[in-house]
């Protein structure tokens, strides 16, 4: 049996390849080509840009084109099968284009691109040392209330106490000498650059040298439709046939944005607004004048302006007024506000880095109250806890004592610390019966007594327990208070110490 031969067609289609590809090329008429006329077109394709005719020379222009001199006869043209001679050869040329750009593209080189001279360059991370220091004030309030009771309180829980709130802590920065510190007079601004204390330094300090004292005029008369104002700061600055508009524009330009771009770019900033409501507003606004009063002056002068005012600063005050400092104290409030974008970042990982492990403000906290003459002690697995009293083994003879006292202290002895309700109810159970009270009252009076000289310890959250008295003493105190408690984040006890507001 004769199989039916298998045609080209056939198999194009079970490539499922797209019907241009299907279609019979067309045969070209090579009867006339010498290999001239592809030589020409390619220089003239790589001549002067598309859309753009070649420019002649002077000689092309003084001896047009001879057929009979070139001995070439040009190529015969079919015919437009669409009409449009002009459509189709730009769509003949351009496929011929993009074929020869295929066939004769230059390799690739491995990287051809420019590098990148526009690359935003990282920030160079800051050199110094930020630690946290308890606000005197506030420390001093927490060192009365503890010597006013006799209850222990963990260092761990009071450090973060005093790192909560931006009242309870300043903050200490020190840079190396090589790279300081910048700062607005004794207790000024703290930057890490200078250039940016010199721009802002009117902005910042100006409270210091000024007096500043707002009046109100008289109402602006007159009807207004629109009233121009500022996209950048919203800012108000009056109808534009005003004759505060010119000098209200160029003040706001000259105290923001003159460092930013030039006037004419900043003009077109400005919109004007057609709100009766806005209108009225600048007349409320434009009423109040502002005068600064110099302070620090015999004869003081008055300025009707900012930027009069913020001149006279710069020439009078501000050259003497930036000094360089390897170490700066922030108050904590102020520390979450500075203006200097990096510093303030460096101060906000400090402080979330030290919450989670606040080392160095327990360390600072146990030299402070060993000063006020607290006792600091390690107990319940190593953790540090600061008392008015200072605990003590109690050796006396058991028979010298009242039994409460013994039982106390048998009660009390055992692994796990109890609470003073756990104690007296298994001292004296429910304290139904006719003698209940009185010995509910004997062994409180007992257990004060075993508190103020040391032989409990009570601590703040309530809990009860013997002191841990080691046979033989530490040689290094402040070795081993100086250590971290790892333990203590899983352990937080409820604190009531609080101090006035700052």
């Amino acid at each position: 049996m004769s199989s039916s031969p298998v045609e080209l067609a056939d198999l194009l289609d079970l490539k499922l390849l797209p019907a241009w590809v299907k279609e019979p090329g067309e045969a070209g008429n090579y009867e006339h080509y010498t290999g001239e006329e592809e030589s020409g077109a390619r220089t003239a394709g790589r001549g002067a840009p598309r859309g753009k005719p070649k420019r002649r020379s002077p000689i092309n222009r003084e001896k047009p084109f001879d057929k009979s001199r070139t001995g070439i006869q040009p190529p015969t043209s079919k015919p437009f099968p669409s009409g449009r001679p002009d459509a189709d050869r730009r769509h003949r040329d351009g496929l011929r284009r993009n074929v020869r750009g295929r066939e004769h593209r230059p390799p690739k080189a491995k990287d051809r691109r420019p590098p990148n001279r526009h690359a935003p360059v990282p920030p160079v991370p800051l050199e110094i040392t930020v630690r946290f220091l308890p606000y005197l004030p506030a420390l001093e309030n927490v060192v009365v209330q503890i010597k006013s009771g006799s209850v222990a309180y963990s260092l761990f829980s009071l450090a973060r106490l005093f790192l909560e709130k931006p009242v309870g802590y300043v903050v200490c920065l020190t840079a190396k000498q090589e790279s300081p510190l910048f700062q607005l007079g004794d207790n000024g601004m703290v930057s890490a650059d200078r250039e940016f204390l010199e721009r802002n330094a009117f902005r910042f300090a100006h409270g210091d040298f000024y007096k500043i004292e707002v009046s109100e005029t008289d109402p602006i008369k007159g009807n207004f439709s629109n009233v121009a104002r500022c996209r950048s700061s919203g800012t108000l600055l009056g109808p534009t046939n005003h004759h505060s508009y010119q000098p209200q524009l160029r003040s706001l330009y000259e105290q923001r944005f003159s460092r930013r771009m030039s006037f004419a770019d900043y003009q077109r900033q400005i919109e004007i607004v057609n709100d009766a409501a806005l209108v009225e507003r600048w007349k409320e606004e434009a009423r109040k004048v502002t005068t600064y009063t110099t302070l620090r002056e015999e004869n003081p002068s008055t300025f009707s302006s900012a930027a009069e005012t913020e001149r006279h600063f710069r020439s009078h005050y501000l050259p003497g007024l930036i000094r360089s400092v390897e170490e700066a104290t922030v108050g904590g409030s102020h520390s979450r506000s500075l203006a200097n974008r990096i510093l303030n970042r460096a101060i906000e990982e400090a402080w979330a880095k030290e919450t989670r492990s606040p080392s160095n403000m327990m360390q600072e906290l146990a030299n402070r109250f060993r000063q006020n003459g607290l006792h600091v002690f390690r107990h319940r697995r190593g953790m540090l806890f600061v008392s008015p009293i200072r605990g003590r083994a109690f050796v006396h003879e058991q028979a010298g004592v009242s039994p409460s006292v013994n039982a106390i202290l048998k009660a009390l002895s055992g692994k796990a610390a109890i609470s003073r309700k756990q104690l007296f109810e298994k001292l004296i159970g429910d304290g139904v019966n006719e003698n209940g009270e009185a010995r509910s009252l004997a062994l409180a009076s007992d257990l004060r007594w075993l508190i103020n000289e040391g032989y409990v310890i009570e601590f703040n959250d309530g809990s009860l327990d013997l002191p841990r008295v080691k046979a033989r003493p530490p040689t290094s105190t402040n070795a081993t208070d100086q250590a971290v408690d790892t333990t203590a984040a899983t352990t937080l006890w409820p604190l009531q110490l609080t101090w006035p507001e700052a």
